[in-house]
């Protein structure tokens, strides 16, 4: 008899007790889906009717949600694409404690309404005290469509032309303001822009002048541009937009901008996104004057805007918590991941691969630090593992020059070196 006459019913495969058990982890339709697939295999002829529920069990995924863990090894710290910033165990935990019922908007002592995520607002102004009040929204694009529409909906925002960015995947800071019902006056040129400039362009109908971060290039030689402090004696807030989250100087990175110090130069308001320098959850910060940061917080649009518990869990902890992925990976020392590489590489090459370390460059990423390059080591593998280590699991990823895979270790905690090998072994079939 035709074996694939004998697919075995769908009811009696799901009454296996490790099926059983997956309904309740992952719910049913995952786990029929598991099913089906190798029902279907048997009616293909691949494979014995006997094993689908064996088949079914060995292709459920670990959970429900389609994301999957990756491994970045491409040398980008904040990679956009693989979800930007890596939580700390301290944000995953703090994210996980108030995944149920939780006092986001409730004074527990009184029994009343709470300002909502106080705890979060509280380390935020404890990490920028020159801050006199600060507000999150969902992410910095938020912030600042917030701000516009609460301060300049129907007047005029003053900003210089080149500063006129595009942020990504086609969304233009211009457009983004626009949308808002307010008006551009631009000023200066592409590449020199004086205060003279602003200071004819401000008036009456202005809402206030906004300083953007250029984030993700660099513009090089006969150029110019007016600093919060010069503009902010022109009797019109300031609003500094300075994209990737530094709360106070780094060192490393000296060009890149900061709340601090940008709060201290006299900006009324600076935004700046959560999930990039800062190393937590997306989300958009609000930083400055109190009196502008009620008013944005009181505007209905702010509603459309907020947060969730989860990630003014996440903020709080990565905040109040000890240093962040990121803040490893961009101090990580160059010496100790040169000797990582070595070992990394010797492991493969004792299992007869061709695995080298060599020197290597990393970059910030996320739009922050431009230019900017971070010496690292990674480990060199031939191209042809690209493919099986992208798919593998959990998936690496890595970046390819000249022919060979690099595997960069700056942004990969020094405990995940195991993991990379064996994804490395199990794609060498």
């Amino acid at each position: 008899m035709d074996s694939r006459r004998l697919v075995p019913r769908t009811d009696a495969v799901l009454a296996d007790p490790r099926l059983v058990a997956a309904v309740g982890r992952l719910g049913r339709a995952v786990v029929k889906e598991a099913v089906t697939t190798a029902q279907q295999r048997v009616r293909q002829g691949g494979l014995d009717p006997r094993e689908v529920a064996d088949a079914a069990v060995a292709a459920l995924p670990p959970y429900p949600a389609s994301l999957r863990t990756v491994i970045n090894m491409t040398g980008v710290l904040v990679h956009t694409n693989l979800g930007r910033a890596p939580l700390s165990e301290a944000a995953r935990t703090a994210a996980l404690a108030a995944a149920g019922h939780t006092d986001v908007e409730f004074d527990l002592a009184t029994g009343v309404r709470a300002r909502r995520g106080r705890g979060a607002l509280d380390a935020l102004a404890r990490a920028v005290p020159a801050a006199g009040d600060a507000h999150v929204v969902n992410n910095n694009a938020a912030a600042l469509v917030l701000v516009a529409t609460a301060l300049a909906a129907g007047r005029e925002i003053v900003i210089s032309r080149g500063e006129l960015v595009e942020i990504g995947d086609g969304f233009r800071i211009p457009d983004l303001l626009v949308s808002t019902g307010a008006r551009l006056r631009e000023v200066g040129t592409t590449n020199r822009t004086s205060y003279a400039d602003y200071r004819a362009a401000v008036g009456p109908e202005t809402g206030f002048v906004l300083k953007v971060h250029p984030s993700n290039f660099r513009i090089e030689g006969f150029t110019g541009s007016a600093g919060i402090a010069e503009l902010s004696g022109l009797g019109v807030p300031v609003v500094a937009d300075i994209g990737s989250g530094l709360l106070a100087r780094e060192p490393l990175l000296p060009a890149e901008p900061d709340a601090a110090s940008a709060l201290e130069a006299g900006a009324a308001l600076v935004t700046a996104s959560g999930d990039k320098l800062l190393g937590g959850p997306q989300a958009g910060l609000l930083l400055g004057r109190r009196d502008l940061v009620e008013t944005c917080r009181r505007h209905p649009l702010a509603r459309a805007l907020r947060v969730d518990k989860l990630t003014l869990a996440a903020l709080e902890a990565t905040l109040r918590g000890p240093e962040p992925p990121v803040a490893q990976a961009l101090h990580a020392d160059p010496a100790v991941l040169g000797e990582r590489a070595a070992v990394l590489a010797g492991r493969l090459a004792e299992a007869g691969i061709d695995a080298r370390a060599v020197p290597s460059e990393a970059a910030v990423g996320g739009g922050g630090a431009p230019g900017v390059t971070l010496p690292s080591a990674a480990v060199s593998l031939p191209e042809r593992f690209a493919g099986p280590l992208r798919t593998g699991d959990p998936a690496v990823v890595g970046r390819v020059e000249g022919h060979r895979l690099l595997l960069d270790l700056r942004g990969v905690p020094a405990g995940t070196d195991g993991d990379v090998v064996r994804a490395v072994l199990g794609a060498d079939l």
